[in-house]
């Protein structure tokens, strides 16, 4: 369902995921709170184009998720990039998410190179996740 909201590119969806209070670390910024957060991702989808995200998850215990993900898109400039993470994820009893750590990295890629290539939106049941693609 995480990976459903974020490849919709709909901030105000993807934000009702979280608490209202909820505190992130996403690479050097510190979104607090459901505004901020869809402040943040109008930005990031602005400058982040075409974006297609795969999440596969790592490890979970009581209220704590892992998980890593990789996704593409390109830049204004027809630039295109996979950009490499790992999430922590803590939620409240209400399920709601309440700390996101992000830690990731970038990797220019030529287009030619793209795994990521249905159609904008949800990643169809059919295509691999992240294990089944190597990465």
């Amino acid at each position: 369902m995480a990976e459903d909201g974020w490849n919709s590119r709909d901030p105000a969806r993807v934000a009702l995921a979280y608490t209202v209070d909820s505190r992130w670390r996403n690479r050097a910024e510190f979104p607090r709170g459901r505004e901020q957060i869809v402040e943040f991702l109008t930005r990031k989808w602005q400058r982040e184009l075409d974006y297609r995200l795969i999440k596969e998850l790592w490890a979970f215990a009581e209220s704590r998720i892992a998980v890593r993900f990789a996704y593409e898109w390109r830049d204004d400039s027809g630039n295109w990039f996979r950009s490499y993470g790992n999430e922590n994820w803590e939620f409240d009893a209400q399920g709601l998410m309440a700390v996101r750590h992000a830690s990731i990295n970038d990797s220019r890629i030529a287009e030619n190179e793209r795994l990521f290539r249905w159609p904008q939106g949800r990643r169809p049941d059919d295509h691999p996740g992240l294990s089944d693609l190597g990465l």
